[in-house]
């Protein structure tokens, strides 16, 4: 039986940071302008430290400064908006990554809130949402809009392609879904309210599973042929779907580690630098 071919997403990554790194010298030698990513940690959870030391060390290769801000647990929601205004109103900010989950007691979206649109290089606002939604010039949520990178990159055909959404955050699952929508795939969303989801997902002929979920999603539910990208991370290095039986039956399928995670950063530090294209564009305008 032929097995799935890999979507080298490390690969694929390692050269978007490349070309990011270049844009980002050209953009210092011609401007003086350094692209600055500024990183903000509610708390001390393992998991969010790791993964803002990892992005740190990704920006200082693609010629990227990183700020970090460090509150402690205790951050109230108006304290965490108030942070959060001032990095935007700050000129040498030109990307704001605030690292979730920030705690219980925060709003969560009323902080996201709190970035202006045109820093929002994670793609978390209600105004990112939008312009993905419609298509129109703006900042993509990073996961997703790596994910579509990599279909591109291994030529996998959106268009008319029935596929299937199985999981529905405000930062993955809906606008993953909805990048797929814009390029013309036919797009269902599913959720632990799902009835039957093996059956769901056995009519798609791309299947993203965003749920969280280890190992939700097993072989016998993917359709022959079918292209799958698991975007869960959960304990163990291990995605939402059972890569071993999975790998069997997909034409194409992402690793968990390797696959879309690296995409997730590379996206972060490309976006990055737009903005700080974009921002050094506006000072020479004026």
């Amino acid at each position: 039986m032929t097995q799935a071919r890999l979507m080298d997403g490390t690969a694929l990554a390692r050269r978007i940071v490349e070309d990011t790194a270049r844009r980002a010298a050209e953009l210092t030698a011609r401007t003086g302008v350094v692209p600055c990513l500024a990183t903000v940690l509610v708390g001390e959870d393992p998991a969010s430290v790791t993964y803002v030391r990892m992005k740190q060390n990704r920006c200082r290769k693609a010629g990227i400064t990183s700020r970090h801000v460090a509150l402690p647990a205790s951050t109230s929601t108006a304290e965490l908006v108030g942070t959060l205004r001032e990095l935007s109103a700050d000129p040498t900010v030109h990307g704001i990554l605030l690292q979730h989950p920030v705690g219980d007691h925060v709003d969560e979206r009323a902080a996201f809130e709190a970035i202006a649109p045109e820093k929002d290089v994670d793609g978390v606002t209600f105004a990112s949402f939008a312009t993905m939604s419609f298509g129109l010039p703006g900042f993509v949520s990073c996961t997703p809009g790596g994910i579509l990178r990599l279909l591109d990159e291994y030529g996998v055909e959106l268009a008319g392609k029935r596929a299937v959404v199985v999981g529905r955050s405000a930062i993955l699952g809906k606008p993953v879904g909805m990048l797929l929508l814009a390029r013309d795939a036919t797009v269902t969303y599913c959720h632990s309210r799902t009835r039957d989801l093996s059956a769901a997902v056995r009519e798609a002929d791309i299947v993203v599973a965003a749920v969280g979920r280890p190992r939700l999603l097993r072989g016998q539910d993917i359709k022959p042929g079918a292209v799958v990208i698991d975007a869960g991370y959960n304990a163990g290095n291990v995605g939402d779907v059972d890569f071993d039986s999975a790998v069997e039956r997909a034409s194409l399928i992402t690793p968990v580690p390797g696959g879309v995670g690296p995409m997730t950063i590379a996206t972060l530090l490309e976006q990055t630098v737009t903005a700080a294209e974009a921002a050094a564009g506006g000072l020479a305008a004026a």
